[in-house]
């Protein structure tokens, strides 16, 4: 499978690149990652989807910092199992504007999913 370009160890630390966060995650799980597959790994991000969820109606910050940190790594987990660069997908889905009415911003009426 492809996988985007490797970032160095202080990509993500420093907040710098979704590119970063992406090579990190291969970096400290690919191997356990590949083992799972892509129905194993789906399900650990459905989980974690779940306890974000659970975080939003509390009112713990650091909490709710954690589950979105673990949702957008299970995310990249699953990005890096099925080849996908998220970066490139980010950039070529939304890097001109809204991907339906093509402003940036968006100006599509609230009732329509962006």
């Amino acid at each position: 499978m492809s996988s985007p370009a490797d970032a160095g160890p202080g990509d993500v630390t420093s907040g710098e690149t979704l590119r970063g966060l992406q090579a990190r995650i291969r970096r400290l799980f690919g191997a356990k990652d590949e083992a799972r597959g892509i129905e194993g790994t789906f399900m650990w991000f459905s989980e974690e989807v779940g306890e974000l969820a659970a975080a939003l109606r509390e009112d713990d910050r650091l909490e709710l910092g954690r589950e979105f940190a673990d949702v957008l790594a299970w995310l990249a987990t699953l990005a890096n199992v099925t080849g996908i660069d998220l970066a490139a997908a980010v950039a070529e889905k939304y890097g001109t504007g809204c991907p339906r009415c093509d402003l940036d911003p968006c100006e599509c009426p609230p009732e329509r999913k962006p």
